[in-house]
């Protein structure tokens, strides 16, 4: 059951960060912007309690592809557990690239 909301949220995150991606016109998202995105996607999920990211954007290689990414994590209230999440964001659109329990 988490795995299914924990894939529904990484789809989301991923149609709102190639949104987010058409409407900002410099070269990175703002960390403060790419948190507050992930926010209000994992707030889908329940009340989100907690929060962080790390301000400078660190390089990532996977599958011959680089990336620059932030590196975050969040604490969301589902029900009456408590869940910690940690996620990498594409510093350029925004989009959430994966997703790990913490």
């Amino acid at each position: 059951m988490k795995w299914k909301s924990l894939l529904i949220g990484t789809g989301l995150g991923l149609v709102a960060g190639y949104a987010l991606a058409h409407t900002l016109k410099s070269e990175h998202v703002t960390a403060e912007k790419a948190l507050k995105a992930a926010k209000r996607i994992f707030a889908n999920k329940g009340e989100v309690t907690g929060s962080w990211i790390h301000m400078v954007p660190e390089v990532l290689e996977r599958f011959d592809l680089t990336y620059e990414v932030y590196r975050g994590g969040i604490t969301i209230n589902i029900g009456e557990e408590q869940e910690r999440f940690e996620f990498l964001l594409d510093a350029k659109t925004g989009a959430i690239l994966e997703v790990h329990p913490s």
